[in-house]
């Protein structure tokens, strides 16, 4: 009877001992599991970090001097931009694209915004054809190529970064001494803060790639 006892103890001991590394294996894959789906959300929200805390984020009341105006972040982007007299192009071709009721909605969009002389670099002949109504599709497909969905500040754009943009393709950022880059374009006002976004104005016009 005791032989008896003793091997069953053994043996519930031994399961014992086999169900708890079974417990702690999952326990661990669990926790593995957790930290590759928090890497892979992290990941997944680079372009978009600035959105966490778009209320704490929010520009100066009185906003950002552009062209002598003042960018005001109780003013939506278009309502912004439309005031600037540097960025009358770009407004134009917004408007031409049927774009100007999307910037104008609760967003947030973070907007890259080529000046007027961004947009004399083109080719001869390249921006008259974007604005013909049977190109309408081919403008929108540029312009939002300059847009990214999420609010992202100067301060959040790093080094090597690459964002997607509403268009699908992606851009690339530079960081050297302070001064930021998208793609081939210099960022010449940064942070210009909207209701609905954030704008930066470069001194070039980004274009998709075929374009």
């Amino acid at each position: 009877m005791k032989k008896t006892l003793r091997i069953t103890t053994l043996a519930l001991l031994s399961a014992g001992t086999v169900s708890f590394g079974l417990i702690s294996c999952g326990e661990n894959k669990s926790a593995e599991e957790t930290t590759t789906t928090t890497q892979a959300n992290t990941e997944t929200t680079v372009d978009s970090t600035a959105m966490l805390s778009d209320s704490a984020r929010m520009g100066k009341k009185e906003g950002v001097m552009v062209d002598g105006v003042a960018m005001t972040p109780d003013r939506t982007i278009v309502q912004n931009a439309v005031q600037a007299k540097s960025v009358t192009t770009l407004v134009k071709a917004v408007q031409a694209a049927g774009l100007d009721g999307t910037l104008s909605g609760t967003g947030p969009y973070t907007v890259f915004a080529p000046t007027n002389a961004a947009f004399d670099k083109l080719p001869k002949g390249a921006l008259a054809g974007l604005m013909k109504p049977e190109s309408k599709e081919k403008l929108k497909g540029v312009l939002t190529y300059h847009v990214i969905a999420g609010r992202l500040l100067a301060q959040d754009l790093k080094d090597g970064q690459e964002l997607t943009t509403v268009n699908g393709e992606k851009i690339k950022v530079s960081v050297k001494d302070g001064k930021v880059m998208i793609n081939n374009a210099n960022v010449e006002t940064p942070d210009v803060i909207s209701s609905n976004g954030v704008t930066h104005i470069i001194d070039n016009v980004l274009l998709p790639t075929g374009e």
